[in-house]
């Protein structure tokens, strides 16, 4: 079976240091441009109608040669091995992602149309789309589900603290879904030191932070 891309999307990450660890988790925008082969109106006919859907898409910036069958889960602090399929590690042996987004609008004028404009991606910028589904809340969804390892980490959060100074450096319309991605923790779950200064990419912008007692400080941003 062949194949390929079907369209890319466009976030504030240019490197995968920073990004999400899941969808949903930061408030954070993205935009999806197909590829000019499917750039037809036609193709997402009725898909107005939902507000959610999955993306399937490549992990481009996590590729290996080779594969193995454990991984070392960052948030059980890179040292227990579990296995590949029962992680959600980019080093799979087919190196596809999984992500549910809420479709915010569709655009049909302007350069590209039709465009979807999608929040809560944890995408890298430029990473490739290969498919597009709707999501549907009566199968998709299971309250009751047993989360594994990653439900004692679900409540996992820092406190944040921003300088006057600094905040005024991000736009407005995106402070909700910066402050979730910090309040997440974007440091590797191994790193651990309270004096080390930490960079992380968020569009054109360069965050300097550390951490220390749970809590999360911005020095500043470039």
């Amino acid at each position: 079976m062949e194949i390929k891309p079907i369209a890319t999307i466009h976030t504030p990450f240019p490197e995968k240091f920073g990004i999400p660890r899941q969808s949903g988790l930061a408030q954070t925008e993205g935009i999806i441009v197909f590829l000019e082969e499917y750039r037809n109106k036609d193709a997402i006919r009725g898909l107005e109608n939902f507000s959610h859907i999955w993306l399937i898409w490549h992990f481009s910036q996590s590729q290996r040669a080779t594969w193995s069958p454990t991984v070392r889960p960052p948030r059980l602090g890179g040292n227990t091995r579990m296995g590949v399929f029962a992680t959600r590690s980019p080093f799979r042996p087919n190196a596809l992602g999984l992500s549910s987004v809420e479709l915010i609008r569709i655009s049909y004028d302007e350069k590209d149309s039709p465009v979807l404009y999608v929040r809560g991606a944890d995408l890298a910028d430029g990473t490739p789309i290969f498919d597009i589904k709707p999501y549907l809340s009566f199968t998709d969804s299971h309250p009751e589900a047993v989360c594994g390892f990653a439900e004692e980490k679900f409540s996992y959060g820092l406190n944040v603290e921003i300088p006057d100074s600094e905040i005024i450096k991000i736009p407005e319309r995106d402070k909700e879904a910066f402050l979730d991605i910090l309040k997440n923790d974007p440091r590797p779950a191994y790193q651990n030191d309270p004096q080390r200064i930490y960079k992380m990419s968020y569009g054109k912008l360069t965050i300097n932070f550390k951490v220390a007692d749970n809590t999360l400080i911005v020095t500043k941003i470039d």
